[in-house]
Parts: C-alpha cells; structure tokens; sequence
C-alpha cells in the first residue's frame, strides 16, 4: 500500500512538470504574440486580454472569445485551457491494481496411485478375519440411510472433503490422476423377465416384521400380488408387491424398494449364474446389484411396475483438475479411464467360499496406455494403479449391509421400516428420515456422490496419499501502465511545439516588436517622457537600452504617478487644448 501511494504521488508529479513543462513557453510565445496583435488593433482592451490569457484558463478563454480562431494566438490559448484536463490523464496512465502473484510457499493436495489402508489384523477362532474398512465405513452409512453427507460452508465456498494444504487465499495443482471410485446406473427394466402375478404359497423374504435367525424362524409363506423377477423358475424374486391374504385386511405388508446384489449374500456366487446384467465388460468391481423402487403405497396397490436400476462400483483412474480460490476449493474430472475386457468370462471370478470363510483372490492393476490421450505433457501421472486382494475384501463387504435390503411398509397409517444387515444371526430394522433410494429420487447421482465421497475417504488416507506440490497465489499490488491515456499529453505536445515554431516564424519577421517578447520595459519607455526615453534609448540596439535603464530609477506613487530620477517633467504626447496651469506645479522629476 505505501509503494502504490508513492507511485501515485509520482505520476501526479510527473503531471506538474508536464504541465509547467507545457505552460511556460506557451504564455512566452502569447507574450510575444501580444505585442504582433496590439500592434495591428491598437486597442487598449487587447493588452490586458493578452496579459490575462498568459496567466491562466479564464483569460485564455477569453482570448478565443476575442480572437474568434482568426489568429495564431487562439491556438495558444487553446492550449492553455486543455492544459487543465493533463493532470487527469496523467492520473489515468498509472494504476495500482490486486494480481496474484506466486509465493515461495508451496501448496499440497493427495493422490492416489495404490489404497493401502493400514490395515490391523484381527483373527476369530485362529482364523483372520475381516473387517469393514474404516476410511469409508461412515461414508457408507450416510449415504444407505440418509442423503448422504453433506457439504460445511466455508469462505466463499464449502470445505474441500480432502486434506489440501494452500498456505495463501489461492493455490493451483498440475492436472493428475488419481485411484479413484466410479459410479454407473442404467434402468434395466426392459431387460429383465418382470411379470405381475399372485403367487400363493410364496415366500415372503423381504418382510419387515421377519427378526430371524432362520434357522429359528423361517421366512413366513403367504399369497403374494406383485412384480416378480423370474416368476416362473423355483426362486422368483418380488421386486414390488404386497400380501394379498393379510388376516386383518384385504391387503397386507408391501414392499416400495428392494435392494438385490448380483452376487450372492451367503456363497458370492454369481446372482442366477450370470452375475451383472449390463456391465459384463468391467470385471472386479466393488458393487453391482439391483435397486428396484416405486413412488408409494398407492403404486403397489394399483399395480404399477416399480423401476429397476443396475447400478456399478468400481475401481477406476481419473484425470483431475483442481484448484482453491477464496476458500472455495473446485474440481473438474477430465477423463476417467477403467478397465474392460471384450470377453466377459475372460476374467476370473474373484471369490473363494470355504464354509462360512470368504476370501476375494485378485489383485487388482489398472494401467492406463502409455499414449493415454488424457494426458498431456503437465499431467503428473503413474504407470500402474493398485489395489491388493486384502484391501478389496475389506472394502467391498461394506456393501454387504444394505445389499441386500428392503423397505416395507404395513399399510396407510404405517411409518415405513427398512431391514438390513441380512446375516444369520438375523437382521436390523430401521425408521429413516429420509430414504434416498425410493423413486423419485434420484438414485444415479446419488450413486456418484457416494463414488466420490468413498474416493475422497480413501485419498485422505495417510498411508495411502501422495502429497502433489503445487503453486500458492496471494494479492499482490501491480503498476498497470495504459498507454492510451498518454495520447492526450503528446497531443498536447505536439500541439505545443507547432504553436512554439509557428511564433518563432511569426515573430521573427516583425522587425519593430519582434524582441519586445513578455518584457513590460517598452511599456515603461514609452509611457515615460521623452527626455526618459532618449537617455533610455540611445540607440536602436535592445540591448543597449536595457543596459541603460540599471541606471535609472522609477517609482509609481499613488494618485501622483510615474517618477523618473532626473528627468522633466515635460510632457512629450500630443499637443492638446491650452488648458490654465494649475496652481501647483508639479515638480522635478514627475509625470
């Protein structure tokens, strides 16, 4: 701030001199222009117009009132009421804004090129057991019981969900990539064998009021109206429907959504042998299951088909762009790269099932081509992303408490129940605030929130994350130089300088008052009687006449006029009527 107000005062300065730069030889060349006008006008009026136009705005003005244009000197007193405006552009032509400018500071954010979680062994009856990753297990519950999580306002945006370091008010990273969690959804209904039916005798699965274990309670059995997924095989699959012989009233308990992984529950194996339905092409992922749902009891009732979504998590490499502002921290994915296969049964199923044990047997290696048009010459990048068998476990069975589920409601004055955690030992139910997955709502975009609050989780890791340098902004004071403002003052120079030579011109070939210039001397000679004027002039040099008038002394008293030190008071202007002396005479020496 002090260097911007010395630049300031500087370019006001700099205006001054321009401008006395400008305005001293401007009211000399009018000076002499003065006498070159008064010579040919003769009138009294002109001389004191002159005198005022040389000394200020007022009597320029003034002056082009007077001269209408018609003379050299107009252009003169032109210059001097422009004069006026110079220190307002000079103004203009320095500016002192805020730019950002690089610091020494640098600025981090993590990526991923392998999630290795540390992850702490724990064994049941001498065997290793696992256990839900804990980076995301919170994740995961927000998003399969509420609307996900939300974002913390912060400065002018919402708080970045990873651990970024940006020591200024502005930081930008190289674009990158990173390990990270996609997300997919595609409505499959069409696709599949879904018929409304009245099954009798069928098993009611889904029930909210079923507690379990089934080895205690088996699922209870009873004519179910619905929609059926594979009606017709010896497992079909109510996506949408109620019980139709309810004791208490013609209607039952009814089913709004349904949540079916396409690998089993209890043995991993593929769902009906075929596992995925619309994304056979991307082997390994974290999740792929059903998510059928419907608006309402009132749909059920008036057999209205729910919607079914396929829905896919997987592991995938994205190219991001970041940046922080102000406390608002942006991010832009520029291309995702995953890994597919043009045969599907190529790739091997990844789980083993030993009794109650399962194991997940793949690594998992992503490698983007080294000629990936996704990145450019800037982008910071890693050939091989990884994934080891053991973290792949831990976190895909964080899936296994919603998937399965389903969420039921007993009739119109019923509060809707949501069961989960479908394990032998029996499930959990539920009341929620708010159930993302029941249409309308839109399941694929939450599905990509929850994608990219799992991959947030997993980059905040401290085992797992690579700190990206990057570079640190602050506001910074800047000299900005318009030139343009600069067009007036040379416009003015230029303008200046032609009226200079122009005078010089004029003048020099005006032989009786071409030297008298601004000097106010000729008016005291020639004002003075003529006596003064010999001793003052006797010679038609300049020079000698000013030489001259060191030695003679003249004071102007009031009411009394001129006194001139050893001359007469003889008068030498024209010879008037014959007036009577006055009875005083004046003496020695005065006018």
């Amino acid at each position: 701030m002090v260097a911007s107000e010395q630049l300031l005062t500087l370019a006001s300065l700099l205006g001054k001199v321009a401008s006395a730069a400008l305005i001293v030889p401007t009211s000399e060349a009018l000076g002499q222009l003065k006498w070159n006008w008064f010579h040919d006008s003769r009138a009294m009026c002109d001389f004191e117009i002159f005198d005022k136009a040389s000394r200020g705005p007022w009597g320029a003005a003034l002056l082009l009132f007077r001269t209408k244009g018609r003379s050299l000197a107009a252009l003169g007193a032109l210059l001097i009421v422009l004069l006026l405006a110079i220190d307002s552009f000079f103004q203009q032509v320095a500016t002192f804004p805020d730019r950002l400018a690089l610091q020494k500071s640098s600025s981090l954010i993590p990526r991923m090129a392998a999630y290795r979680p540390n992850i702490i062994d724990t064994y049941k009856q001498g065997l290793l057991s696992g256990e839900i990753d804990r980076n995301i297990r919170n994740v995961l519950e927000q998003f399969f019981y509420e609307n996900g999580t939300q974002p913390v306002p912060f400065g002018n945006g919402t708080r970045p969900d990873i651990p970024l370091t940006c020591p200024t008010s502005s930081c930008t990273w190289p674009e990158y990539e990173t390990l990270a969690v996609c997300s997919s959804c595609t409505e499959v209904s069409h696709l599949l064998d879904i018929t409304y039916t009245c099954l009798e005798n069928a098993t009611i699965d889904w029930s909210g009021t079923w507690f379990g274990p089934l080895d205690v309670m088996p699922y209870p059995i009873g004519t179910v109206c619905g929609f059926f997924l594979n009606s017709t095989s010896d497992a079909p699959l109510l996506l949408s429907g109620y019980v139709a012989d309810a004791a208490d009233s013609p209607v039952g308990e009814a089913l709004l959504v349904r949540t079916i992984p396409l690998a089993d529950l209890d043995t991993k194996a593929p769902a009906y042998g075929v596992g995925s339905i619309n994304y056979k092409h991307v082997p390994y992922p974290i999740l792929d299951a059903l998510v059928a749902s419907v608006t309402d009891l009132e749909t059920v009732y008036n057999k209205t088909a729910p919607l079914v979504h396929e829905c896919i998590l997987s592991w995938c490499v994205q190219t991001v762009e970041s940046s922080y502002e102000r406390g608002k921290y942006s991010e832009t994915v520029k291309s995702t790269f995953m890994n597919v296969t043009s045969e599907p049964d190529a790739s091997p199923w990844p789980w083993n099932v030993t009794g109650e044990w399962f194991e997940y047997m793949q690594n998992i290696t992503l490698q983007p081509p080294l000629t990936y048009s996704a990145r450019s010459n800037a982008t910071v990048f890693n050939t091989t992303y990884t994934v080891d068998n053991a973290t792949a476990f831990i976190v895909s069975i964080g899936f296994d408490d919603f998937f399965p589920s389903s969420y039921t409601v007993k009739n119109n004055f019923s509060q809707p129940v949501l069961r989960y955690k479908n394990y032998p030992a029996g499930p959990l139910n539920r009341y929620l605030n708010f159930n993302p997955w029941l249409s309308p709502n839109n399941i694929t975009r939450h599905m990509e929130r929850l994608a990219t609050t799992m991959m947030n989780a997993m980059r905040s890791d401290v085992t797992s994350k690579e700190n990206l340098p990057g570079h640190a902004y602050d506001l910074n004071k800047f000299v900005s130089i318009n030139w343009a403002w600069l067009t007036f003052p040379f416009i003015l120079l230029i303008l200046s300088l032609v009226f200079l030579v122009a005078t010089i011109v004029k003048t020099s070939k005006d032989t009786a008052t071409g030297m008298w210039k601004t000097s106010t001397i000729p008016t005291l000679i020639y004002s003075l009687p003529e006596e003064a004027q010999n001793k003052l002039n006797p010679s038609t040099a300049w020079n000698s006449a000013y030489e001259s008038s060191k030695k003679v002394r003249i004071r102007l008293l009031p009411n009394r006029g001129w006194r001139v030190s050893g001359a007469s008071h003889l008068n030498t202007s024209p010879q008037l009527p014959q007036l009577p002396h006055p009875a005083v005479q004046a003496p020695r020496g005065w006018i």
